[in-house]
């Protein structure tokens, strides 16, 4: 089965008719919405590029009938709140696809999604679907269908959940796309930090912050939904609060492309005072190290487990007899596995392999000239 579109574009919140940038990333969504609308009735829409260890928003993205002023509050609702049919909740449950319906037995008042913001608009069910390469997320869609609509059936989750086979395959090649490497501001070199109070908005920021909220397309001193680019870190902050809460375990840490291109490692964290009392939300801001990029890069080839050991030890050098020992395999069982990752990265040869995932990745990814990312 073919795969959709090419490299990110994206846009999060929009009018009445869908937003989205121009580029070939944008194409995978917009294919996808064309393909679906013959099959399935829908009143709105989010499609939502998504990082693929922590389903947070990246590239890219395509939201229709859904006015930017619900932007800010849709994802602070998503990461923020203890809700039903979360985007976490699908990309880990059995099934890539579910309804909000199903999720609560019928019951969609015990969702917060649907009493801030389905029912005063008028929908009366939700469909949501991951689209997934074995454990990685690479991106979801959030459906919307109002009252003079039945419920979304289950021909509608067989018609979404085939989207899958070709959305994930096309979202992962716009992580491995190799575009020429162009110079960058050294003022992005050096990490930046911003505080943001109870209501999202930034109170502090040094000069190095306002470097990095320029490259990712907005200013630090407006909200967050005047921004195109920063929806990621509207996301990242609801994540902290969220951690801080025991809602959700582990870093608030997101990888990004900014306007130039570079990746750039955002993470936020909640600050407290001598008594244990939440404070602001710190966010640090820095270019990503290829040990960030590379996982993301690896997670696109959909190499297996085992593949990405042998392809961790190739990278260090060792041979084949080296690498069946150290991994308790016979040689031909690596050479088997040198075959798979060969044809799965399109190379010929051990330091082809190297040179693309750590030298034509690594290295450009971060510095790329022409690169998109998630946009409020």
């Amino acid at each position: 089965m073919g795969t959709i579109g090419g490299l990110a574009g994206v846009r999060a919140c929009a009018g009445e008719q869908a937003l989205e940038v121009s580029g070939k990333g944008s194409e995978v969504f917009a294919a996808a919405a064309r393909r679906l609308r013959r099959v399935v009735l829908y009143d709105a829409a989010a499609w939502i590029g998504t990082d693929p260890a922590t389903v947070l928003p990246t590239s890219p993205m395509r939201v229709e009938n859904i006015g930017q002023e619900h932007c800010e509050a849709y994802w602070r609702r998503e990461y923020g709140a203890h809700d039903v049919l979360t985007f976490r909740d699908i990309a880990r449950s059995a099934s890539p696809v579910a309804t909000l319906r199903q999720a609560t037995a019928g019951n969609v008042g015990r969702s917060v999604r649907f009493r801030e913001f389905m029912r005063p608009l008028g929908y009366t069910d939700n469909l949501r679907a991951a689209f997934r390469i074995g454990a990685g997320v690479w991106g979801v869609v959030d459906l919307f269908r109002s009252g003079d609509r039945p419920p979304f059936d289950e021909r509608d989750l067989r018609h979404v959940a085939g989207l899958g086979p070709e959305i994930a395959p096309s979202l992962a090649g716009l992580a491995v796309a190799v575009r020429q490497e162009g110079g960058t501001s050294g003022a992005l070199d050096a990490p930046g930090t911003a505080l943001f109070d109870a209501d999202d908005r930034v109170v502090f920021a040094d000069a190095q912050a306002e470097h990095w909220f320029a490259e990712l397309g907005g200013s630090p001193w407006l909200p967050l939904t005047v921004s195109l680019r920063t929806g990621a870190v509207t996301s990242v902050v609801a994540r902290a609060r969220a951690v801080a809460a025991e809602r959700e375990s582990g870093p608030a840490v997101i990888r990004v492309r900014g306007g130039s291109g570079r990746w750039v490692s955002i993470h936020a964290s909640v600050l407290q005072n001598g008594r244990g009392q939440a404070g602001p939300v710190s966010v640090v801001f820095e270019p990503a190290t290829a040990t960030q990029i590379v996982p993301i890069i690896v997670e696109a080839y959909a190499l297996t487990p085992r593949e990405r050991e042998v392809t961790e030890c190739v990278a260090r050098g060792h041979t084949t007899a080296e690498i069946a020992a150290r991994l308790r395999l016979s040689s031909h069982t690596v050479r088997d596995h040198l075959k798979a990752i060969f044809t799965k990265v399109d190379v010929s040869s051990r330091g082809e392999l190297v040179a693309r995932l750590f030298g034509e990745h690594a290295n450009p990814l971060l510095h790329a000239p022409d690169a998109d990312i998630a946009h409020v």
